[in-house]
């Protein structure tokens, strides 16, 4: 069932909230959907504007990124991602990240997208939590008990990124999950049927190449594969490739 009409919802709205989003128009309109960037745990906007934002305008796409709200939980960023997509020109292609793509998936119970993709995405926080205890535990045990989650360059990074550059990234990055992230996630179905895309490395350390294929399955395809890179896909020095093979995807299913 979708997630159009809810009595949550109704009975005890999300509150209003400043909405940060960034956004990189093409020189031309083509009159190609724009795509709406989520990002995950402890990101903002610019972990697309980094790279992939410029380069999805100039390959013709009105591009955007929308920070999730402070302290917001998954309800209130999912309703902040349909909110943000709802007043865009044209129907939206919702792209997310981590558990950004944990809120797209939500977004999609209610907001009848263009397409979907979701890349390296945690929609089951127990593998999730199991990952990152195996490859950083000291870092990860402390948000068990509400304390801010520590990355490691190892643990999100591929080892072609230099040591400076991932430790620039993780300076930016304030992670304190919510409880609600370290169970497997209930999903909508999505509205209208989109095609959705699950892309991901299978040498991910946060997110297990079987957890991928889980993701890719319910919605009944097989993940798109980018070996050597680690997490971040959209800030590794191949991080053309992925973006690419996305938007090459996009043009065959509109």
């Amino acid at each position: 069932m979708s997630e159009i009409l809810r009595f949550e919802d109704w009975a005890e709205p999300v509150p209003p909230a400043e909405r940060e989003v960034v956004s990189k128009l093409p020189e031309a309109d083509e009159g190609r959907p724009p795509l709406l960037f989520v990002p995950g745990l402890g990101h903002g906007g610019w972990a697309f504007a980094e790279h992939w934002l410029g380069h999805v305008a100039a390959r013709g796409f009105p591009a955007h990124a929308v920070t999730p709200r402070p302290g917001g939980d998954l309800r209130a960023q999912a309703h902040d991602v349909v909110q943000v997509a709802a007043s865009l020109p044209r129907q939206a292609v919702l792209i997310g990240h981590g558990t950004g793509a944990r809120v797209v998936a939500r977004a999609l119970g209610r907001y009848p997208a263009r397409a979907a993709v979701l890349v390296a995405p945690v929609l089951d926080g127990w593998a999730a939590l199991g990952a990152a205890l195996r490859s950083n535990p000291a870092g990860t045990v402390p948000a068990l008990a509400g304390g801010r989650l520590r990355f490691s360059a190892r643990q999100l990074f591929g080892a072609n990124v230099p040591g400076e550059e991932a430790t620039a990234h993780l300076e930016r990055i304030g992670a304190r999950p919510r409880a609600e992230l370290f169970g497997r996630a209930d999903l909508p179905e999505p509205v209208g049927g989109p095609p959705v895309l699950v892309a991901g490395s299978p040498d991910d350390r946060v997110v297990p190449r079987a957890a991928l294929d889980r993701a890719a399955a319910r919605y009944g395809g097989a993940p798109l594969l980018f070996p050597g890179m680690g997490h971040y896909l959209m800030l590794e020095p191949s991080w053309a490739e992925p973006i690419d093979a996305v938007l090459d995807w996009l043009l065959k299913e509109l």
